[in-house]
């Protein structure tokens, strides 16, 4: 990298602003873009900025307007060409990242194309898709600016700042990349979990009945059906839903390993790990002995023990105000077992992590347990409150959820309880897991108000109609 430095920096000023130019330009503007290094170009661009051989006004617009001309000219390919795109050169993209792109575009519209600009592969995609797709110019073009005006600007400031650490920035943003990529992928997943539990309000039985499709199992239940009928009637129906409930928590806690483990690969390769000790000593150089003991006070009366009993008050009240709820999964962890949830992320965040102890006595690892808990605590509160009221009061519930999450986070880093990436991994755990209650309610709730019920996907057609789903 040295060399390549030293022989960039021997170059004509104008040519480096030509090829620079070019590089972040044909990123968009052409098919196979895929394959030019668009952000080391940039990282690039920012560091002969910090060491005097470029300008850093002059270069900072420059790669503003290649990057709108590069975005501009794959627009109008777009228009012109629609679904021709995905033939030809196009073919090898792979449908997959078209789809992943048309799925951003066709959610988010003109955020999808503000948004493309920091994804690699849609941002060569993206403004095809929306020339194809008739998107209004004008539309397309304030978006896109934003977009191209944020991410160049970031990245070349980066570069300047770095200075003599490029090598190491270059690095790290090539790996924060790939990580990005496996966190929507987790938060597709958490979103996919969630609308499927909404569909499938009792999770055990729907697969049960899924399961029951195997020849294997049928067989089994058409030659034994009616000793499991008589077992179930000998339990009872009260049993009978507390085996339910029992067997559904244990999918949580499986779903719950799976979200921690994904997150905790995703800190481990991030390079966040990697400023901990810089971040530590920051707060460590600011602590006074008075604001560390007003600090403990208010992290020992604000921790997860504590505002679980309270989302289950706020729960139990709010479920006997507003409405019943039906003996499945869903309903009880969405009203008066609102708490429960909480509950098993506990012990999931207990089972993950942590692997270590801190400077100041706390928690080393990819998670933090109490920083989970109290994230997942304050986000359930909000939507607990929030669910039905009028919206400056769900606008105050969540902000106040969100400065309880900081606050708590924040103060658990000043008294070196925890580290950065330990924070940023439960902090990202407790928001996931809320995620997925909330889309399976609104998911259920869509459904109820539409006059439709929610559909056991587990069921065949031919398994006769629908049984309405009453609403919780």
């Amino acid at each position: 990298m040295h060399d390549l430095l030293t022989w960039v920096q021997g170059l004509p000023t104008l040519w480096i602003y030509l090829v620079a130019a070019l590089i972040v330009a044909g990123e968009t503007a052409v098919i196979f873009g895929l394959l030019v290094p668009g952000e080391a170009t940039l990282l690039l661009v920012g560091f002969l900025t910090y060491n005097g051989t470029l300008r850093l006004g002059p270069a900072l617009l420059a790669m503003i307007v290649a990057a709108v001309l590069g975005d501009g000219l794959a627009f109008r390919a777009g228009r012109r060409y629609g679904p021709r795109l995905r033939a030809g050169l196009g073919h090898r993209v792979g449908p997959q990242r078209w789809a992943r792109a048309d799925a951003m575009l066709a959610r988010l519209g003109g955020r999808g194309v503000f948004a493309a600009r920091w994804v690699a592969f849609a941002r060569t995609l993206v403004p095809r898709l929306a020339g194809a797709a008739d998107m209004p110019y004008r539309r397309f073009a304030l978006w896109n600016l934003a977009g191209v005006a944020t991410w160049v600007s970031g990245s070349v400031l980066l570069g300047h700042l770095a200075g003599e650490s490029y090598d190491t920035v270059s690095r790290l943003l090539g790996r924060a990349t790939g990580v990005a990529f496996l966190l929507l992928a987790g938060l597709l997943g958490v979103v996919l979990v969630g609308r499927w539990l909404g569909r499938n309000p009792d999770p055990v039985r729907a697969l049960l009945s899924r399961a029951g499709a195997v020849p294997p199992v049928r067989w089994l239940t058409a030659r034994y059906g009616v000793l499991f009928f008589l077992v179930a009637m000998r339990i009872g129906p009260a049993w009978t839903l507390l085996l339910n409930l029992a067997a559904g928590l244990l999918l949580l806690f499986a779903a719950g390993l799976a979200i921690a483990g994904l997150l905790a690969v995703a800190v481990r390769n991030s390079g966040l790990a990697a400023l901990d000790g810089a971040i530590a000593g920051w707060f460590a150089a600011r602590r006074t002995p008075d604001a560390a003991d007003a600090t403990l006070v208010v992290v020992s009366v604000v921790r997860g023990s504590v505002l679980i009993l309270l989302v289950a008050v706020v729960a139990a009240v709010l479920a006997w105000r507003n409405r019943p709820w039906r003996t499945d999964l869903l309903s009880v962890v969405g009203t008066v077992g609102a708490f429960v949830p909480l509950v098993v992320l506990a012990v999931v965040a207990e089972v993950t992590g942590p692997n270590g102890t801190a400077p100041g006595g706390g928690e080393v690892g990819p998670l933090s347990t109490q920083n989970a808990v109290v994230a997942a605590s304050f986000c359930t509160l909000a939507w607990l409150v929030s669910r039905g009221a009028h919206w400056p009061v769900a606008v105050a519930a969540w902000t106040t959820a969100a400065a309880g999450v900081l606050g708590i986070g924040g103060a658990r880093l000043y008294l070196g309880l925890e580290t950065a990436s330990g924070t940023a991994a439960a902090v990202l755990l407790g928001v996931l897991w809320t995620v997925v209650f909330m889309v399976a309610w609104a998911t259920r709730d869509r459904a109820v108000g539409d006059g439709q019920p929610p559909v056991d996907q587990s069921r065949r057609p031919s398994e006769g109609h629908r049984r309405p789903v009453e609403p919780c």
